[in-house]
């Protein structure tokens, strides 16, 4: 099992490769594992499938119960993890740098620190969500390893498509040491690009908001990394949603034939 240096080390030179890579969502260990056997380089958590694990709603989950998931896959897995760690659990910057030392002791390789503040359901004021990425940036910075910090601008997601207010949140988070930039919810490649080319350091998108667009597509916009979120999780509760409705309705297991063969669940689990 590498250490976590090792791990943090692989995961901060994903981000000077020449291509753009995915790192996809896992929710629990078992997926997790599923994902490293496919080959993907590196994992990162997702709050909205975390959360369904524990039948709760996405930002439902305490600090507690985010470390121990954290800690559970990132000791399971070869390959770094990045914690989706949502609002920072805080608003104070103080607290955010407690809670990311804390985070940073369960192995991960690095985090997402979102500015918009789950408790009051608005997004922080700019000065203040500057400050909270700086706070993060100095827990981090008394390791003797690379700690990708991904500081992530929640305008498109939570208050509507103004492309300015991104750049300019997502530049202020890159003076502030954040070591990777996150816009969820861009609607177009273009969209992308223009966001881009106003950036210093990687930009993280997230797939399935532009049909049809491919990595291919999103790199040549400017992205360097591309995460998928809850999709995988909540494609994954699809068939337990559609063959319940069989079974009550029908009492039919006919479905049982499209399953996925045990032994390359096992296969997969054991690389």
């Amino acid at each position: 099992m590498p250490t976590q240096a090792e791990k943090c080390r692989q995961f901060a030179a994903l981000h000077s490769e020449p291509s753009a890579f995915i790192i996809p969502n896992p929710w629990d260990v078992g997926s997790a594992r599923l994902m490293q056997g496919l080959g993907f380089k590196a994992l990162a958590t997702t709050s909205g499938g975390f959360a369904y694990t524990l039948g709760k709603v996405d930002g439902a989950p305490t600090l507690d119960e985010k470390l121990a998931h954290c800690r559970a896959i990132a000791g399971a897995t070869d390959i770094p993890l990045s914690a989706d760690f949502e609002d920072g659990y805080a608003a104070a910057p103080e607290q955010v740098a407690q809670n990311v030392a804390a985070l940073i002791d369960t192995g991960v390789a690095g985090c997402s620190i979102e500015d918009f503040d789950r408790e009051a359901q608005s997004l922080f004021d700019l000065p203040l969500a500057v400050e909270r990425i700086g706070a993060a940036v100095e827990a981090k910075s008394k390791l003797d390893f690379p700690f990708t910090l991904t500081a992530r601008a929640e305008q498109l997601l939570r208050a509507g498509r103004d492309l300015e207010e991104v750049i300019r949140r997502l530049q202020a988070y890159e003076a502030a040491g954040a070591d990777v930039l996150y816009a969820p919810f861009f609607r177009s490649l273009e969209d992308i690009e223009t966001v881009a080319k106003e950036l210093n350091k990687p930009l993280n998108v997230l797939a399935g908001t532009i049909q049809g667009a491919t990595v291919k597509d999103f790199e040549a916009a400017g992205a360097r990394r591309i995460s998928i979120g809850g999709l995988l999780t909540f494609v994954a509760a699809k068939p337990i949603i559609d063959f319940g409705e069989v079974m009550l309705k029908d009492g039919s297991f006919d479905w049982a034939g499209q399953m996925a063969p045990y032994e390359r669940i096992v296969e997969l689990m054991g690389k």
